[in-house]
């Protein structure tokens, strides 16, 4: 069978994707399609290269960024940028893994797919990429004066500056190429920070040309869209191209027979004194799908659970404070796993390594009991039934999959046809045969192809490397003539003019774009239905979910002091992990991972729509097929009802991992930081999230490390307030989402749950007032900022109107992006409005400046005022607007989307007024918009979080400075 040049290789009918997949191949030049039609609305594609470097200059990594600027067909400055500011798509980006990069878009839309579809394909075969691009998403040095100084800038080299100033991510990273010392796993792909400035233009250039072609690219789709369209699409691209050699071979890398070790330091704050530690082996290949799903239930029974023998002997050793490492890594050629732990005291590396060894050798002799195995199974096979790929779009998810073997040359399908190795793998187990065990031995103990890596604390790394930086520019500079520097100051002038030059109207136009009147004037209802079980108020969503139930029932917080809201998150775990009076929490966490797909608790914060009042609840979730909902009801109740409080060393553990947790994602996560900081001034509910989850939250979690063991009576008797403030039938609100029958069948449970729950009566609590704004910074050892301004919008006289989407958007995209990514050189921008509060936020990614970009939140008013806006600007602002309203949602996201809009009285009519507004803003709403934004460059608050450049604008600025890490 042959259509528009391409060959049919394969066709199967795939249970597991609910459709056909079929493997194509063009005919002139050896390009692979892996088509997958199936019902699913949220239509995918991608565009896969083979990219592995040869060294770590991040070259795959930057051309990733540099071929979406721009286009033959599309010739602007950045297309990308264009199809996010005015597509309804569910996803837009690009990935560059260590041997390959992936150009993925989605949309619910068949004309914007098909725009979004035409613009990647363009962007990667026929890229601009000329050296203005090269260096602005690259590298390059820069001078504003002849006499200096020079200046690295770069997003790329920003971003990476950042990801090297996380510990976590760089004991990944050598954890990774510790076991790859001789093929390209064991180079940074995305570029190592000290590299970057190795790569030449005409390096760069001929990266693409040599692997930017049909012959190296396996493209992808799935969905609904019809099947011949899809080669239609491909065919104008594909003719202009012949069959080819292309050296972009993965090679497997060759076993080792002794144990490696390694040590390299990481940038600590003055008072780091902890190190980090993992134990690392290659393990399979890919292609073996039978022994790598052996692999991920062994995953789970070792780690999955806080009771799975591996994790609890490591944070019961009291040796480190939370578990690192990636677990199984299956996205290479072959698999690798790698565990270990954080905080540990440097020199007791060997100790966590003889105790991991030690471990895993009593399992393989002992045996692993028959309930961790069938945890394991049950989850593992209730994830890929459910196939909840999140905020993914499910499409992307099977491409990701499929790639682990077909990458290789390998077969395609048969990461996606689990059906059968799950089978397989039950029938061995059902015969009796020690399948875990033997994976142990084979894998673990007998496999001397393994690595130990330690981090070991440096306070004074992160100063050295700033150091080591300027004297490398400085003797740049003392190298050349004085011409020279006047041609860098004159090379950083012609830059930036190519950025702040507009594109034509003409180039602009160009881009494919729906029009106000391809967007639905009506908003989608979210089907909801309120009534009650006994005494229990119910929310229920009739909502195909494929057989799954999805459940969360919700307490109110409006009775906790203050002082206790830091303790709520630890409380909420409590449920699922220290256990009851029936089990301990190994056998509470087997259970539920045998019963049901998962079940966990976590505060909920948001604000009252017209009141500005918070709504604080605690959520105790969770999910199972149908015919398990009694399990997972009367799971939910026993935890609700009898939870074991009393377990000082286990609740010691989680107050330790979650201070780790905390601690280590301050960096890699400064700008969810820096926002929830800016929030907790401007509203209550910001003020609750910030208590349960930010810098106060880890202030409180660190008193409270030293309080579980100075003053155990104290926290438990804590606890137990908590428990009867919280856990009662008083406002409690069950959610449930599933189809009707299953609604209809589960009626009984839940009212059985309503009565298990004690009555009681507890007075809601005034909040404290919003503690006064200051201007601050928050001091940590990175070499990149997040650089945040905030207000209340509410406060300076604005009176909502849906336009604030459009408007904010616009800046995102347009102001922003253009003024602190692409001039400023941090790897993103952020303008986050909360309607419901008011509470606006401007705050920076992985940012190299401070002061330039607090200047460039001050002059949004003004451009704001001079902004002409074309009628094309206009139109995008919108469509991308109604985009972010009609954002996709898999099954168990609507229900929970339809129960936020309860609790905040986010009304029907209301949205659609919202998206009324929307659709019909003008330029008279941008201009206006710009008196609020004057009024929050004079009246909002700095908030920084960062290296040396903050605590010099803190010093300069009399910013209150606060040492975080």
């Amino acid at each position: 069978m042959n259509t528009r040049g391409f060959s049919l290789v394969r066709e199967e009918r795939l249970s597991e994707v609910s459709g056909t997949v079929k493997l194509w191949r063009h005919d002139a030049t050896g390009a692979e399609l892996l088509s997958i039609v199936n019902n699913d609305e949220n239509k995918c594609f991608g565009a896969t290269f083979r990219t592995p470097p040869k060294d770590s200059t991040g070259v795959a990594h930057i051309l990733e960024h540099s071929v979406l600027c721009g286009s033959e067909k599309y010739p602007v400055k950045e297309p990308f940028v264009e199809l996010l500011k005015g597509s309804l798509q569910t996803f837009l980006n690009a990935f560059t893994f260590p041997d390959k990069t992936c150009y993925p878009v989605a949309s619910a839309n068949l004309q914007d797919f098909y725009n979004l579809v035409d613009v990647y394909l363009d962007a990667v075969f026929f890229p601009r990429i000329d050296e203005n691009c090269f260096q602005q998403e690259g590298w390059h040095i820069e001078a504003d004066s002849p006499a200096g100084p020079l200046r690295y800038k770069g997003v790329v080299f920003n971003e990476m500056k950042g990801v090297y100033s996380s510990p976590d991510s760089v004991l990944a990273e050598h954890s990774q190429q510790s076991l790859f010392p001789d093929m390209t796993y064991g180079l940074d792909s995305g570029g190592n920070p000290e590299v970057i400035p190795q790569l030449t233009y005409k390096a760069f250039k001929s990266f693409h040309e040599s692997h930017y072609h049909p012959s190296n690219t396996r493209f992808f789709f799935w969905g609904d869209d019809p099947e011949e369209q899809r080669f239609a699409l491909l065919e104008p691209y594909l003719s202009r191209f012949t069959a080819r050699e292309t050296d972009s071979a993965v090679p497997l890398q060759p076993r080792l027979d002794v144990p490696r070790q390694l040590e390299f330091p990481y940038a600590s704050g003055e008072d780091g004194d902890k190190g980090h530690v993992t134990l690392n082996w290659l393990t399979c290949e890919t292609a073996d799908t039978g022994e790598l799903l052996v692999l991920e239930m062994l995953e789970h029974i070792l780690l999955g659970l806080p009771g799975s023998p591996l994790r609890k002997a490591l944070i019961e050793s009291g040796l480190g404070e939370d578990l690192t490492g990636g677990g199984l890594e299956t996205d290479l050629r072959q698999t690798f796993f790698s565990v270990g732990l954080r905080s540990i005291t440097p020199g007791t590396a060997e100790d966590v390594e003889m105790l991991i060894m030690e471990t895993l050798a009593e399992l393989a002799e002992n045996g692993i009991p028959a309930a961790a195995v069938e945890a394991a199974v049950n989850s593992v096979e209730f994830d890929l039934r459910e196939n909840n790929s999140g905020r993914f779009p499910r499409g992307l998810a099977a491409m990701i999959r499929s790639l682990a073997t077909w990458l290789y040359d390998g077969d395609p399908i048969a990461p996606l046809a689990w059906e059968k190795p799950l089978a397989a793998l039950k029938a061995r187990l059902a015969s009796g045969e020690k399948v875990f065990e033997g994976a142990i031995k084979r894998w673990f103990l007998d496999n001397e192809h393994r690595s130990t890596v330690i981090l070991t604390p440096d306070s004074g790394l992160a100063a050295e490397r700033e150091a080591a930086e300027a004297a490398k520019l400085q003797r740049i500079y003392d190298a050349l003539s004085d011409e020279d520097h006047k041609e860098i100051v004159a090379c950083t002038e012609a830059l930036r003019a190519s950025q702040q030059a507009p594109d034509s109207p003409e180039a602009l136009a160009a881009i494919p774009s729906l029009t106000l009147a391809d967007l639905p004037r009506e908003n989608v209802i979210l089907p909801k239905e309120e009534g009650k079980a006994g005494d229990l108020a119910i929310l229920a969503h009739d909502i195909d979910t494929s057989g799954i139930l999805y459940a969360e029932i919700l307490f109110p917080l409006d009775a906790v002091p203050s002082e206790l809201l830091p303790l709520v998150p630890l409380m909420g775990r409590s449920l699922t992990e220290m256990g009851t009076s029936k089990r301990d929490f190994v056998e509470l966490g087997t259970l539920l991972a045998s019963k049901t797909g998962g079940m966990d608790a976590a505060p909920l914060v948001a604000t009252m729509r017209g009141t500005r009042m918070p709504v604080a609840k605690l959520c105790l979730g969770g999910k199972a097929t149908a015919d398990k909902a009694d399990d997972l009801f009367s799971l939910m109740a026993e935890v609700l009802t009898d939870t074991n409080f009393d377990n000082p060393q286990r609740f010691t553990q989680m107050v330790l991992e979650e201070r780790a947790r905390l601690e280590q994602s301050l960096i890699p996560a400064g700008h969810g930081t820096v926002i929830a900081r800016l929030r907790a001034a401007y509203s209550l509910a910001g003020q609750i999230s910030e208590a349960i989850g930010g810098i106060t939250y880890l202030e409180a979690i660190r008193a409270l490390s030293e309080r579980v063991v100075s003053d155990w009576d104290s926290v438990r008797a804590d606890l137990e307030i908590l428990r009867g403030l919280i856990l009662n039938r008083q406002d409690a609100i069950l959610n449930l989402t599933a189809d009707a029958g299953t609604l209809a069948a589960v009626q009984p449970y839940a009212a059985a749950l309503g009565r298990a729950l004690p009555t009681a009566f507890s007075v809601p609590l005034e909040r404290e007032p919003l503690r006064a704004a200051a201007n601050e910074a928050l001091i940590v050892p990175a070499q990149v900022n997040y650089v945040g301004k905030g207000c209340n919008i509410y406060d300076l006289g604005y009176t909502w109107h849906g336009s604030a989407h459009v408007i904010t958007r616009h800046l995102r995209m347009g102001w922003l992006w253009d003024q602190v990514r692409v001039q400023g050189g941090a790897y993103g921008a952020f303008c986050a409005l909360d309607r419901m509060s008011g509470s606006l936020a401007l705050v920076s990614y992985r940012d190299p400046n401070v002061e330039k970009t607090l200047a460039t939140y001050d002059a949004t008013a003004d451009y704001l005022r001079k902004l002409d806006l074309s009628d094309r600007d206009l139109t995008l602002a919108i469509v991308g607007a109604i985009g972010d309203l009609d954002t996709y949602l898999l099954p168990d996201a609507r229900g929970a989307a339809s129960l936020s809009r309860h609790l905040t009285d986010d009304r029907d009519d209301l949205r659609q007024q919202m998206r009324e507004e929307i659709l019909g803003t003008t330029r008279r709403h941008f201009t206006e918009f710009a008196d609020v934004m004057a009024e929050a460059a004079k009246a909002g608050t700095v908030c920084v979080l960062g290296g040396s450049a903050a605590e010099n604008a803190a010093t300069e600025h009399g910013w209150t400075k606060k040492k975080v890490l």
